[in-house]
């Protein structure tokens, strides 16, 4: 059915102008009417479409046009005069980058000046993860194959690499800290040989497997000796710092001061004509030690090897100049190498000849006989009767063997090493007992034993002793031979420089100086001293414990070396189980200093909990005083003075 079209509208058009008639003649002619236009009609439907004014649309236009203009007008004003200046900071904060210049950290050395702690030139070994994904590297396992070739260089399990390089969503990982050059240089080796394959694959578009790994330089301490000291010299922690030892003792000095540098960058890199200024970093000071290389060394050997035979849990010996209180060497067995701390057993990575507090047995009797002999309550030569057993407070004491009774002189009662002796000794300090213990209180104190050795060593003890007024029943009477008491290898040592240092104790000393980044040497300060004995009494002493190597009662036989005056004494003292905290297992040491008529080498040797073969300090740390004394001597071209012992009585006949 065809559609209806619609109606179409008709529109006017313009009236046909009516003609003029003309005038009449000798009329003049009417003025013609103004033609009208005629009204249009209306469109169908009877309404009229009117045609709005572009007027207000065009004011409208030109507000809105306005008010733009006036907001860039605020705001050019605002950047550029009212914010001028924090913009133009902002500016050059994003324009200029700053960065940290590290200080090189400097060396530990030993007296002689040889390296015992030193920074290289490492690498961190770093990776983009992102270019190991498959849309970057168009490998599906590019991390494992990538993994598999890096783990034998780093010395890393694969898996754990292939973790690392796939982390999601990261731009940054650490595969490896602190690898040598060489490493670095390998790595560099094979990313050219997958560069090259990458360019002959895919038409010269192909992606090079390693592209995405990437080094940091960075510095790492080295100790070239390896386990060599380490209780010592300790070692730095993952940024750098001093973790242990002296490298933490001395961070600050070591570590120098870190500088600054800042210049402009444009899309990341630096632009060469802007310049840049900043601080240079200062370099940290060396630090020359007291130790020599050596005697530490041979000590070291000494106490590894002694330990190992007895199965002991550890030992320690300690060399020291009698003269200038200066630590010659500082051994600790077992150790641990700076170097791998990976593989380092916690127990050992401090310094136990300064850490550990023990009870030190016979070789602080030395002590004892020192206050009975400057007191004046006896001789060398005063007459001791020793008994089997000896009855006093609420303990029956003994000797280290059954005996008869003994007639020993004070000299026999050291070189025989007699408890009961000792005890009846230092009896005569006082007309009471307590005073004879406030008496031989003081004494300790004086000799160091309660207090730090002056070394302010990380971690240092100053051992244990308790006031007079608080000492028990028993401990009255057995702090004389060195129980109830706690002392570290250290004071130990001191006790015997002072003796051989004519009464006059110096405080230890670790370090001879520092030279800093001018090369300047500065010498360490010198050490404090104090008078302990009278010089009289010191060379009775040492005449005293001359006996204890040199007769042939003497308990320190095996510490004697052909064609020197040795001063010694032994110690086996019952332990206290630092785990249980009960008495179990012995402590074995040797003390003494040689030559015995004129000193320069204090040597102290201890091993705690000796289970194999002898517990008894003459027979297992008087061949170590042996070995370690007659080094150092040789070492430091001591002759022997050529004179013959003194050799004391040690025994009496009782009269009838």
């Amino acid at each position: 059915m065809p559609s209806k079209e619609p109606p179409r509208r008709r529109v006017p058009g313009p009236a046909r102008p009516a003609r003029p008639r003309q005038p009449a003649a000798g009329r003049p002619a009417p003025r013609p009417a103004q033609a009208r236009r005629p009204a249009p009609r209306p469109p169908a439907g009877g309404r009229t479409i009117r045609l709005g004014s572009a007027r207000p649309r065009l004011r409208l236009v030109s507000l809105g046009l306005t008010l733009v203009m006036l907001v860039f007008v605020v705001r050019l004003l605002q950047v550029q005069a009212v914010d001028a200046s924090a913009y133009a900071a902002k500016a050059e904060k994003h324009r200029y980058q700053e960065y940290t210049l590290s200080a090189d950290r400097g060396e530990i050395t030993d007296r002689s000046g040889v390296a015992l702690a030193a920074s290289v030139d490492a690498y961190d070994i770093t990776a983009d993860p992102k270019l190991f994904t498959f849309e970057d590297a168009k490998i599906k396992d590019a991390p494992e194959q990538a993994a598999a070739l890096l783990a034998p260089i780093l010395g890393k399990e694969p898996a754990e690499l292939a973790k690392k390089l796939r982390t999601p969503k990261s731009r940054y990982t650490l595969l490896a800290r602190k690898q040598t050059p060489q490493v670095w240089n390998q790595i560099k080796d094979l990313k050219k040989v997958y560069e090259r394959k990458a360019k002959t694959e895919n038409g010269g578009n192909g992606i090079s497997l390693l592209g995405g790994i990437l080094s940091e330089p960075v510095t790492k301490r080295v100790y070239p000796n390896g386990e060599l000291a380490a209780g010592i010299l300790g070692y730095v922690n993952a940024e750098g710092r001093g973790a242990g030892g002296v490298e933490s003792m001395l961070d600050k000095d070591l570590a120098g001061k870190d500088g600054k540098i800042r210049f402009a960058q444009s899309g990341g890199r630096r632009v060469p004509t802007a310049g840049s200024q900043g601080t240079p970093a200062v370099p940290g000071s060396d630090i020359e030690l007291t130790i020599d290389r050596d005697i530490q060394w041979a000590a070291q050997q000494a106490i590894t090897d002694q330990v190992r035979k007895s199965k002991a849990d550890r030992g320690y010996v300690v060399v020291q100049d009698t003269r200038t209180g200066e630590v010659l060497a500082m051994a600790n067995a077992p150790g641990f190498d700076p170097n791998d701390l990976s593989q380092a057993n916690a127990t050992a990575m401090g310094n136990a000849a300064l850490q550990d507090a023990y009870e030190p047995g016979s070789t602080s009797k030395v002590m004892s006989m020192a206050a009975v002999l400057e007191e004046g309550a006896a001789t060398p030569a005063t007459r001791v009767t020793v008994p089997n057993r000896l009855h006093r407070g609420d303990r029956l004491f003994s000797d280290d063997i059954d005996h008869v009774t003994w007639y020993l002189t004070l000299n026999g009662v050291l070189a025989r090493s007699s408890n009961i002796g000792t005890i009846l000794a230092t009896g005569q300090l006082g007309k009471t007992q307590p005073e004879a213990n406030r008496v031989l209180y003081d004494y300790l104190r004086r000799f160091g034993v309660g207090s730090p050795t002056g070394l302010d060593f990380p971690g240092e003890t100053p051992g244990i002793l308790a006031k007079p007024q608080d000492w028990s029943t028993s401990q009255q009477y057995t702090i004389p031979f060195g129980q109830g008491l706690s002392l570290s290898a250290m004071q130990a040592t001191s006790v015997y420089q002072t003796i051989a240092n004519g009464g006059v104790r110096i405080e230890p000393t670790l370090v001879r100086g520092t030279k800093g980044p001018d090369g300047r040497f500065t010498p360490a300060a010198a050490p404090k001293e104090n008078r302990v004995v009278s010089e009289k009494t010191a060379k009775t002493l040492a005449q005293m414990l001359e006996s204890v190597v040199d007769d042939e009662d003497g308990t320190g036989n095996k510490a004697a070396i052909p064609g020197y005056r040795v001063a010694g004494k032994t110690g086996t003292a019952n332990r206290v189980d630092p785990e249980l905290g009960v008495y179990k297992g012995y402590t074995a040491s040797f003390a003494g200093f040689a030559p015995a008529d004129e000193p320069r080498i204090a040597v102290y040797c201890a091993i705690q909990n000796p289970t194999k073969g002898s517990y008894f300090g003459g027979q297992i740390c008087g061949p170590i005083y042996k070995k370690v004394m007659e080094f150092a001597l040789k070492t430091l071209h001591v002759a022997p003075t050529g004179t013959d012992p003194a050799r004391l009585p040690t025994t009496f006949k009782p009269t009838p």
